[in-house]
């Protein structure tokens, strides 16, 4: 059932991505709409990860029905976030005229209204994961199927008149109605009479976590934040424009493996608690979401350019099909990264982010460095200036080389990882 509420609601949201936008983002800010939303998740990273924190709490509580507890420890953590704002706010002040001047985009109200996207799209998960602990996932169907028309209506109404600030209003909406159903939905748990819960030793066991999961959060959003910037500042605006086209087709593979990876969660973290082995849980999620991958990928390698010549202003990004099939694959690869870190996390597992944060620290470092090698072209000896000017990212085709190295050698050591050693 939320499979199939998922994908009603993908449709939806795949006709906003593949048509709303682009009908009303001009083409010259079109490729900015990626790295705006990675710098709205930049900003609520210390809120995502305080929601990662407390994830598997919310299932410990939801499993062992302490509901006056659960209730304690979620408003605990929507206070908490209710700071971080505070913090995201000034942080945002000082960087945002600066960033936003780097995509090439110039409007005011813009800032204001990415803060608050981000600050409600990290909140909204503590809730869909209480949802999910709980096993809830026919509230978790209904608010899947109402959430994307709320959407697409409110788009409908805002976009028209600012086209940008209209699609973050948009994206705010269906967080703000999603904590509103879940809230409705969780109301027998949460009515509840609150009990104590919060101590010494749980803030000190916590702190802990939450010191991992900042590091991991932070060198994860600075890698996909500086990877969006660099396709915008590097990229011609129709390159952008292009690259942003592709990824609607190729996200449409990311529908089916975001359900998967919501649902191996608490199925994982269960099998954990039992001492049973979660690994085939991850490999037929991998071949489920391969299978589903080469079957989308197919049309496109025939039909891509005729399909993007059905959108809005198509003729301009039709000469661009040939990357769908190639962003399909990278997606498959960072569905792999995604199903093993997210069955690490339920079992409690942290040796992966040994590899994987300076994995995700070297890679947008390498990136900078050689898009940047001018700046320090005196400093070093010819042959490096040679080799990085050779490596430079001037077109599309070079970027996707870049990401789908990247890809590949995380996904490459995650499969190593869940071969080393068995699964609990």
């Amino acid at each position: 059932m939320l499979f199939l509420a998922c994908r009603a609601a993908d449709a939806l949201n795949a006709f906003v991505g593949l048509w709303l936008v682009p009908k009303y983002v001009p083409p010259s800010e079109l490729g900015a709409v990626m790295p705006l939303m990675q710098f709205a998740n930049f900003l609520a990273i210390p809120i995502a990860a305080f929601a990662g924190t407390f994830r598997n709490e919310l299932t410990r509580l939801s499993v062992n029905k302490e509901f006056g507890k659960l209730k304690t420890l979620m408003r605990g953590v929507f206070i908490a976030s209710a700071i971080f704002l505070f913090l995201a706010i000034i942080a945002a002040r000082l960087v945002m005229p600066a960033f936003l001047e780097r995509i090439r985009i110039v409007e005011g109200s813009l800032g204001l209204i990415i803060i608050a996207t981000s600050f409600v799209s990290a909140v909204s998960p503590i809730y869909s994961n209480a949802l999910q602990s709980l096993k809830k996932f026919k509230a978790q169907s209904v608010i899947s199927i109402i959430g994307a028309p709320i959407r697409l209506l409110t788009m409908l109404v805002t976009m028209p008149f600012r086209a940008l600030s209209g699609y973050f209003i948009g994206q705010a909406s269906v967080p703000v109605f999603s904590m509103t159903a879940s809230v409705i939905a969780l109301k027998k748990e949460l009515s509840v009479k609150a009990e104590p819960y919060w101590n010494r030793e749980t803030v000190k066991k916590f702190s802990r976590l939450f010191a991992i999961f900042l590091a991991w959060s932070l060198s994860g959003s600075f890698c996909t934040l500086i990877e969006a910037t660099i396709l915008r500042q590097r990229l011609s605006d129709l390159d952008s424009a292009g690259f942003y086209m592709a990824t609607r087709f190729s996200e449409i593979a990311g529908f089916l493996s975001a359900t998967l990876v919501f649902t191996i969660f608490p199925f994982a973290a269960e099998k954990s608690a039992n001492n049973q082995d979660s690994r085939p849980l991850i490999f037929k999620s991998i071949i489920v979401s391969l299978t589903f991958s080469i079957l989308l990928a197919l049309p496109f390698l025939f039909f891509g350019k005729e399909i993007l010549l059905l959108l809005p202003n198509g003729s301009l990004y039709s000469n661009y099909w040939w990357s769908i099939p190639w962003l399909i694959g990278i997606n498959v690869l960072g569905t792999i990264n995604a199903l093993f870190t997210t069955t690490e996390i339920s079992c409690y597992r942290f040796g992966f982010l040994k590899w994987m944060i300076p994995l995700e620290c070297a890679y947008p470092l390498l990136l900078l460095v050689t898009t940047g090698h001018g700046y320090f072209t005196a400093y070093i000896p010819s042959s490096w200036s040679c080799f990085l000017i050779s490596h430079n990212i001037y077109n599309l085709d070079t970027m996707l080389w870049w990401m789908t190295a990247i890809g590949a050698i995380k996904s490459t050591a995650c499969i190593t990882s869940m071969f080393r050693h068995k699964s609990n």
